[in-house]
Order: C-alpha cells, then sequence, then structure tokens
C-alpha cells in the first residue's frame, strides 16, 4: 500500500521552492538531513520544507548568527513520552533531535515524533476562528465567537438545564489543561464530560482497579528489561508504540526472554515473536483461562504468592476447569499444544510480564479480558516483582494524565468519584462554597430511587462512546432532565467512534456543534449542516508549557517551544474565555495567577497537588519536574532511579504515587505492589480498598509487608483514628492536626500552612463529645495536609493500607471473568454456550446486548472485521495525515484480506472492494491480499477520515485545512456493541461482508 500517489491530493504546492533554493545554496549533509527530516521520511520530506505564513525559512530570513535557543518538549503522539529537543532561532522551530538524554526514548524517535515540528508549523492548521453560515465557511473574530456560542449555551442552559450541553474533554490536553477541564465542566454544572480513555482503556482501569487498587500499568517501558518473559496480548508495539520496541527487544536478546505475541493479526511486533499464537477475535478470556488450565493442572501456580496476597483464585479455578484443552481450540482456535507450551514457557521464564493495549479492551466484555490478564499474573506470582507486572501500554501521549485529572463521566480528578464527601473534598481544595456547586447542578424530582430526586451532580454523565444516544434518543428513555443540544468536540476525532452513521444523523440533529483543535477534524465535514458549527482553532503543546503523564504514571514538564502560531490558542486560555463569558471566572480562578485572559500553568498544577491525595499527584511540584527535565541524563535507564545529582534517588518523572507534599520529597513509584523495598523508597502493598472482609474470609495480607513496615501483616487503610489507635498522632504537626480538624468539619478555619509555628489546635482539654469519631474519619485520601500520608509513611506503612488483590469482583455483571461472545458473532454455535448480557439501562441510557446477539447476521456478514494502528499515524489521523513528511508513507485507506477469501470473493490485491457492516454502514476502500490475516478475519485501520461512504468530502473542509491524505473510516461499517461496566465500544470483533467495487 505504500505506492506514490497524487489522485485526491491536496494541491498545496510541495517541493518545487525547496528544491531550486538547495539548487542555490551549499550546507553540510548534518544541516540538510536536520532541516529537511529525509531521515525520516524519504524524499516526502521535501513537503515539509516550503515556508508559509507559519515560519520563516532560516536560509532565507534568520540571519545564520542568531543564537540558537534549546526547548525540551515531549512528543505528542503515543504515551512513550519521548523527549523532544527543539532547537529555535528567533522565535522561529528551525530544527529538531531525538533527546539523547531521556530515560524513554533514548535518542530515538518513530516516524511521527521525528516529524513534529510539522505539527506546530503545519501549514494545513486551523488558521482563526470560523462558523459556518449558509454552508459556507466565514472567519469570525474571537470574542464574537465566544459571545455566540456562549450565548446559545446559555440559552440551552435555561430551557433544557446544564446536562444538554456536552463538553468533550482531551487526551491531547496537558494536565493542568485536563484538570481545568474537569473543574469547568463542575462549575458548568455537569458530568457530561469524557475524553478518549472511554474508548481505549477505560475496561483496564476498571478491571485493573478492581483487582489490586490501581487502575494503571504497574511497571514501566524500563523495567520490561528485567523481564525473563513478555507476554503481549491484544496489542501491537512495534507500529502503535514504536519506541517502546527498543525495551521490548532488550529483554528478548540479553535475558534471552521469549517474546509471546497473541493476536488474530500476524503483525509486525509478531514478527519479532519467539512464539506466534494466533487467535480467534474476542475470545481472550478463553485464551487465559486455557493457559492457567494448564498451570493449575500442573500445579504451577506460585502458591505461597496466592495464600498471602490474592483473594478469590478458589473461585477462578473452577472456572478454568471448564477451559480443557479441547473447549479452549474450540472457543480461541488455539491448538492445545501450543497452549501448554506458551504456559510452561511462562512458569520457566519468571518474572514475566503481561503487555496488552486495545487490542484486549474494546470489546462488550473488555473489563472480563483485563481482569483475566491481572489473575494470570496472580497466579504467576509475577506481581510487585521488578520485570513483572501488566505493562499496560495507553494510547495518547496524555491519556494517562487525561483520565488521572477526570476528564471522565464517573468522577472528579484523582478518581475520587462523584459522592457527595468527594465534592466536599474538591470544594474544600477550590475553596468553594460547596451550596453553589450544587446549585449549578439540574434536579429531577422524584425520579431518583424509590423516589427521591435524582441529584445529577451525584450522576454518572453520558459517556463519549454514547454522545449520539443523548441526542437521538427519545427524551423519556434517558436518565437526564432534556437531551443534548450542544456538542464540543476539544481535542477529540469523531471517527474514532463507532456507528458514524448514527454520529452523523445526531450532529446534523443538534442545536450547536463546536470544535476545539489545531486542526478541523473530521467534525468539520461528516455532518450536512448549514448553519450552528463553529471552528476554533487552538494551539498545539509546543506553543504552550505544563505536564504530561507518560503510560508509566511519570510526569514530565514540556517547555514551551514558539508563541502560539496564527490566532490560535492555549486551551487554557479559551477555557478562560469561556468562565468569563459564563460569569465564573472570579470563582474558578480565585487562587490561579491570571495573565490577563491566561492562567498560570504552575499554579493550576500546585492546586491539583493540593486535592489528587488518591492517586499521589501532590509530590509532583512544578519546581521538581522541571529539575527531572533538565537533569535526564542523572536517571538509571533500567531502573529510572537518579544516582546522585540534584534528583538524587528519585524516579524518572516521580511515577504516581508521589506520596505526600513536595516538601516530602517522595522519590515516586516506578513499580506498583513492590514490597522489598520501604514506601518511602517507592515500595508499596495493594491497596485495601475493598474492605476487610468478604463471606467471612480475610481480604487483608497474610503475614506480608513491605520493607522496614512497623504493622508485621496487613492492615485497612489510614484514618486520623487508626493513628490515634496506635498512637502516631502524636507525630503530626499542629498544623497537619488543625487541618485535620478543619476537614473533619470541627473548626471553621481554615489553617494557613507553616508547619511547626502554627499554633496549638482548637479543641484542647474538654473536646466535644464527638470529637474523635467526626475527627478520626478523616483519612489519607481527604486530609489536605497530608499529614496522615506522612506519619504512616514515617512508619513503613502505606497509606492506602496492605491487602490482598482480589481476582473476584463482586460489584461487577461478571463476578468471575467470563468468556461472552461478541455481539455480532460468525460462530452461533458458541453464543448458545457464551451468551452475552440482557439488555439494561446505565450511563443515563438503554443499552442493547441479547437483543442483538440473538438475530444472526454471519450467513449475511461472514468476515470477522477488527481494526487497528499504523505505524504513520496517530488516532484519528486529522493531524499526522496533515503532516505532509508523513502522508506521504501511507496514502490510502485499505482492508487485509486473507488471499482465500479474496480468490472466494473475486477481490484483487490493489482492487477497490466495499466493506459493509451488518448495521448497514459502508466503505470503500483498497484490499491488500496477505496473509497477516487468518482465513475469515479482515483488518481496517482506523486513521482516516474525510470519504463517508464513498463520497469525498474534500470540498466541506475549509480552505487549506484539508489533511492531505483522505479515506474512508472504518467506524462507518462498525457497529453497535459496549463493554458491560465502562461503555468501552467494541471495534475489535464485528461482522462484515467485502465485494468488488
Amino acid at each position: 500500500m505504500l505506492r506514490k500517489t497524487s489522485t485526491g491530493a491536496a494541491t498545496a504546492p510541495r517541493g518545487g521552492a525547496i528544491f531550486a533554493r538547495a539548487a542555490q545554496k551549499t550546507v553540510d549533509r548534518r544541516t540538510f538531513l536536520r532541516g529537511s527530516g529525509l531521515a525520516v521520511g524519504g524524499l516526502a520530506a521535501f513537503g515539509a520544507l516550503r515556508p508559509g505564513r507559519t515560519a520563516r525559512a532560516a536560509s532565507e530570513t534568520i540571519d545564520p548568527a542568531t543564537p540558537t535557543v534549546i526547548k525540551k518538549s515531549v512528543c505528542t503522539h503515543c504515551s512513550v513520552g519521548c523527549t523532544v529537543i527543539a532547537e529555535v532561532q528567533d522565535g522561529v522551530w528551525t530544527g529538531q533531535e531525538p533527546g539523547w538524554d531521556s530515560p524513554f526514548n533514548l535518542g530515538s524517535h518513530c516516524a511521527k515524533g521525528a516529524s513534529v515540528r510539522e505539527h506546530a508549523h503545519g501549514e494545513r492548521r486551523l488558521k482563526y476562528p470560523m462558523k459556518m453560515v449558509g454552508g459556507e465557511w466565514t472567519r469570525v473574530s474571537w470574542d464574537d465567537a465566544i459571545n455566540e456560542i456562549g450565548d446559545q449555551m446559555l440559552k440551552i442552559r435555561e430551557t433544557s438545564g446544564p446536562d444538554s450541553v456536552y463538553w468533550l474533554g482531551s487526551a491531547k490536553h496537558s494536565n493542568e489543561q485536563a484538570y481545568l477541564m474537569r473543574k469547568f465542566a463542575a462549575y458548568w454544572g455537569t458530568n457530561n464530560v469524557d475524553h478518549q480513555a472511554r474508548i481505549c482503556h477505560s475496561t483496564t482501569v476498571a478491571g485493573v482497579a478492581n483487582t489490586w487498587g490501581y487502575g494503571a500499568m504497574t511497571n514501566s517501558y524500563n523495567d520490561i528489561h528485567n523481564s525473563k518473559a513478555i507476554f503481549i496480548i491484544g496489542g501491537n508495539p512495534a507500529e502503535a508504540h514504536p519506541v517502546s520496541l527498543l525495551h521490548v527487544l532488550r529483554a528478548k536478546e540479553q535475558n534471552n526472554a521469549p517474546l509471546i505475541v497473541c493476536d488474530p493479526r500476524f503483525t509486525r511486533t509478531a514478527a519479532h515473536a519467539t512464539e506466534f499464537v494466533r487467535m480467534r477475535p474476542g475470545s481472550d478470556v478463553a485464551l487465559v483461562w486455557g493457559l492457567l488450565w494448564h498451570i493449575f493442572q500442573n500445579e504451577w501456580e506460585d502458591k505461597e504468592f496466592i495464600r498471602t496476597r490474592v483473594w478469590g483464585m478458589d473461585q477462578i479455578r473452577e472456572e478454568v476447569a471448564k477451559w480443557t484443552p479441547e473447549e479452549t481450540e474450540r472457543v480461541t482456535g488455539v491448538p492445545g499444544s501450543q497452549m501448554e507450551r506458551v504456559a510452561k514457557t511462562l512458569v520457566d521464564n519468571k518474572p514475566g510480564t503481561v503487555i496488552w493495549c486495545m487490542g484486549g479492551t474494546q470489546h462488550t466484555n473488555g473489563n472480563n479480558n483485563t481482569r483475566a490478564y491481572c489473575i494470570l499474573q496472580l497466579a504467576l506470582g509475577n506481581m510487585g516483582v521488578a520485570g513483572g507486572g501488566t505493562n499496560i501500554f495507553r494510547g495518547h501521549d496524555n491519556v494517562q494524565g487525561a483520565t488521572d485529572l477526570g476528564v471522565l463521566a464517573d468522577t472528579l480528578p484523582g478518581y475520587y468519584g462523584l459522592t457527595d464527601g468527594s465534592w466536599a473534598h474538591w470544594a474544600r481544595v477550590w475553596e468553594e462554597d460547596l451550596g453553589w456547586l450544587k446549585d449549578r447542578f439540574a434536579v429531577m424530582p422524584g425520579a431518583g430511587k424509590d423516589g427521591a430526586d435524582r441529584m445529577m451532580i451525584n450522576e454518572n454523565g453520558i459517556t463519549v462512546s454514547r454522545w449520539i444516544d443523548g441526542v437521538l434518543e427519545p427524551k423519556e428513555n434517558i436518565d437526564q432532565p432534556d437531551n443534548t443540544k450542544a456538542m464540543v468536540f476539544w481535542g477529540h476525532a469523531p471517527n474514532s467512534l463507532t456507528r458514524l452513521p448514527d454520529m452523523k444523523e445526531a450532529m446534523d440533529k443538534l442545536d450547536l456543534l463546536v470544535v476545539i483543535d489545531p486542526y478541523p477534524t473530521v467534525t468539520a465535514v461528516l455532518h450536512d449542516r448549514k448553519d450552528g458549527v463553529y471552528l476554533l482553532p487552538a494551539s498545539t503543546q509546543f506553543e504552550t508549557s505544563g505536564s504530561v503523564t507518560a503510560s508509566n504514571r511519570s510526569l514530565q514538564w514540556r517547555e514551551k517551544v514558539v508563541e502560539p502560531l496564527f490566532e490560535s490558542l492555549p486551551d487554557h486560555v479559551i477555557m478562560a474565555k469561556f468562565a468569563k463569558k459564563f460569569g465564573f471566572d472570579d470563582r474558578i480562578f480565585r487562587n490561579i495567577e491570571m495573565n490577563g485572559d491566561e492562567p498560570l500553568i504552575e499554579d493550576l498544577t500546585r492546586e491539583f497537588n493540593r486535592g489528587m491525595w488518591t492517586i499521589g499527584y501532590t509530590g509532583q511540584s512544578p519546581e521538581r519536574l522541571k529539575a527531572h527535565m533538565a537533569n535526564q541524563q542523572t536517571f538509571d535507564r533500567t531502573t529510572l532511579r537518579a544516582n546522585g545529582g540534584p534528583c538524587d534517588g528519585d524516579f524518572y518523572g516521580m511515577p504516581w504515587p508521589a506520596w505526600g507534599t513536595p516538601e516530602m520529597n517522595h522519590p515516586g513509584t516506578a513499580n506498583l505492589y513492590d514490597m522489598s523495598m520501604p514506601v518511602a523508597e517507592g515500595g508499596l502493598t495493594f491497596r485495601a480498598r475493598f474492605g476487610v472482609e468478604r463471606d467471612g474470609d480475610n481480604l487483608l495480607a497474610e503475614g506480608v509487608y513491605s520493607k522496614d513496615s512497623e504493622i508485621k501483616d496487613g492492615y485497612p487503610e489510614f484514618t486520623m483514628a487508626m493513628l490515634q489507635e496506635l498512637g502516631w498522632d502524636k507525630d503530626l504537626t499542629p498544623y497537619e492536626r488543625r487541618m485535620i480538624e478543619f476537614v473533619s468539619g470541627f473548626s471553621d478555619q481554615r489553617p494557613e500552612a507553616g508547619g511547626e509555628e502554627v499554633g496549638e489546635t482548637e479543641f484542647q482539654g474538654d473536646r466535644p463529645s464527638d470529637y474523635n469519631e467526626k475527627v478520626g474519619g478523616v483519612n489519607w485520601k481527604t486530609d489536605l495536609s497530608g499529614g496522615i500520608q506522612r506519619v504512616a509513611i514515617k512508619h513503613g506503612c502505606a497509606p492506602f493500607g496492605n491487602a490482598k488483590a482480589r481476582a473476584v469482583v463482586w460489584t461487577f455483571p461478571d463476578p468471575v471473568p467470563l468468556h461472552r461472545e461478541p455481539l455480532y458473532s460468525s460462530r452461533r454455535d458458541l453464543v448458545a454456550d457464551y451468551p452475552t448480557y440482557a439488555d439494561k439501562k446505565f450511563w443515563r441510557v438503554p443499552t442493547l446486548y441479547a437483543s442483538i446477539q440473538e438475530k444472526d447476521f454471519s450467513e449475511e456478514y461472514p468476515i470477522i472485521l477488527t481494526s487497528g494502528r499504523l505505524v504513520e499515524y496517530e488516532g484519528g489521523g486529522d493531524e499526522t495525515r496533515s503532516n505532509p513528511w508523513l502522508a506521504e508513507l501511507q496514502q490510502e485507506m485499505f482492508i487485509e484480506v486473507n488471499p482465500r477469501d479474496a480468490n472466494n470473493l473475486g477481490v484483487r490485491d490493489g482492487g477497490w472492494v466495499w466493506v459493509e457492516g451488518p448495521e448497514g454502514g459502508k466503505v470503500r476502500v483498497k484490499a491488500l491480499v496477505t496473509e497477516r490475516v487468518g482465513d475469515g478475519v479482515a483488518f481496517m485501520p482506523f486513521h482516516f477520515g474525510g470519504h463517508y461512504e464513498g463520497e469525498d468530502l474534500r470540498s466541506k473542509y475549509p480552505k487549506g485545512a484539508d489533511p492531505y491524505v483522505l479515506g474512508e473510516s472504518t467506524n462507518t461499517a462498525q457497529t453497535y456493541g459496549y463493554d458491560s461496566v465502562t461503555m468501552m465500544q467494541e471495534t475489535k470483533a464485528t461482522l462484515c461482508k467485502i465485494w468488488a467495487a
């Protein structure tokens, strides 16, 4: 498919001027390569060199003697967190190098990372605010855009309520912008806010957090160096996270570690595998249980680890016993002999790590998949050890951070949830009146449980995967006052979502559609609207500063490389403009320094530092983060710990949790749940999140604890009452005690931070009778002083307790993970044996399961359709397909078809085909006939857009802002299907039919 083509390409000038200048001027080879990017994309790079309005050409208008200023930033694509060294002259970004000192990328870049300069200086960017008038794009001023959009939103708020405006956030925002986005939605008065994590790793967060406490990557890319076995399922890091493969291959070669890749497709990652396991799409649980069948049958499990640190494994054994080699092969297609060999390999090569990505998460039972992966590691005893763990590769550059900061429909920052206590905590952090916040939200009289009022402040919002149903469902079918009337796509590509025909209908039905992005995205062209659409140009992350969280939980600080170009504005400035329009700017920024319309980024960091005690986003002050970036060379490339220098002892980026206040200097936690080191040095136990007892069984750890712990057994999470019982409350400073009293409600006076010089506590001598009860209820998550965390760690204990991981999640639809067939399954025999769920309503909308699966589509739509990534593009692809260096590399959308299927269908390699899903959506794409996919399986990448069911939509883009490469979106043909816990969309296992166009 990597063929040169000009058909349908954008008409912008490409390389002629560069060739002419190159002939006139002599430059050294290194300068030429660095300026042109030829090492990245061959002659494609010449498309990126033509100077336009974005920058002056260094060879023409910048004096060569102009000093070069070096700026450090972080790549804006995947979650590895590669450092970008930007060379700036006279305000122009003139050169780029990879970060050689970065322990993450070690001087490497993938094609996308090597071309990020073009992201900032790209000619195809949205240059100024625009609105659609009579079907034509018209330029408007920022003030007019904010006023017009704001007036329409305030009218919708008045007539339909605050929930009728949906604020869709972004994994491309910095941590500070993500935090402000969630706070902004709260001040607007809605939980209808979400971002990309819903459709990439929400099932991971739910499944993993409900197994051992935190829903994140437990170790790191670098820690894979210590792995003796690497098990990748549903992931293709060679294309999705290319630089991560450096770390995987180092373990493979250095440790002779077997690399096992389980995938329906023979991917570029599988090409490096020691063992490739081709599985049927949607059979992950069956595959893992098939492996555990051999492990349990041969008593290869780690019995002592299970006894001391795991609850519920006996119930897992009962389910696993059903998955004999014969049944496993019937469901997965994997022979029993291969399953036994893989199981023995994992047992004989410990510690081993398990890696997964969206191939495992995007299923109707995705939460079952992620829990099964975790249980495999628990059975093997591979948790809490270097070289082990679950290395969950996140997608976008800050999808981990945006998730942590609460840009989600079901929580406030730090996974606090939406309970009254959670709102009270954040109101204290914001120094906001809790009653005022509550009044911002709608109330549905008599619509709650047992006829109580439904308080929308406590209700999960509609997820981004279902926003279209908030528009299209009859009003009486949704659990909010009215339908969604206005949709704000803020840094999110719509073509990464399923059911595009339904989305098109929803977009057409909205009162207002707003797109905020450096590039217009497919949102600008998918609909048939003639008015009520606004495009607002956001700056790129290279035109602002702030922190970003890599997949391993490390925070890194981006410097501003250049000032915002054209009329673009940083996202936090746009939020501030809206806040001013809505009249709450003085409240939302009461503790944030403002520079005109721009909130100070560092103040936003410090504010979330003051509130995110749950996951330890409290120790990473701007000053510490900047020091880490400035001293990258001092951090070990495997352990990530600084060896000397200003950051001595810290783990790079202080991966959360970095407990306590910044002054505590906690180093961060490189490997979660590792009890071999003290908590003060980055050690941890499993979190006591699920109580202390279940069905008479102890849920706390049995006689194991972190190094230097003064409690030599399991223990619950820390509260003030627990400190008092242990006699450790005497270690609190007067300020910490007074803050705990303030949080408890016994003191109305908020103490000023000051440590030991603060005077006596308010209640001395005769205290109120309920003093101990109320003050004792303050815990490690709500104590704004950090004192409870500090004292617990002083005594060697984890603030969140010391418990067992739970293999059984009694609050989920399937407490023991079960295999369930996809909604659109080609195996009707298996549907009868492993049916899906009953239809139900949750996340405010009705959701179909059995009523879809009971219909047999397999005869008319016989081929399983799955989707995934390409190395050249990212996400919805608008940004990367607008980059000429990358666009040259992959110019056509395609579908991979097995040769047997192609011959049976009369399809030839390179020929045009139609692909249709069982819900009627269809796409016209090129056929790539290959054995990468098995018989009966087809694959399409999801990065394309701009064509819709055979129609080229290029003319609908604003002039000059159309991506170089357009193509059909696979999600036009993808179908309905959502995870039973999180509303994750199912994109990896639906059906289709294919015929020659």
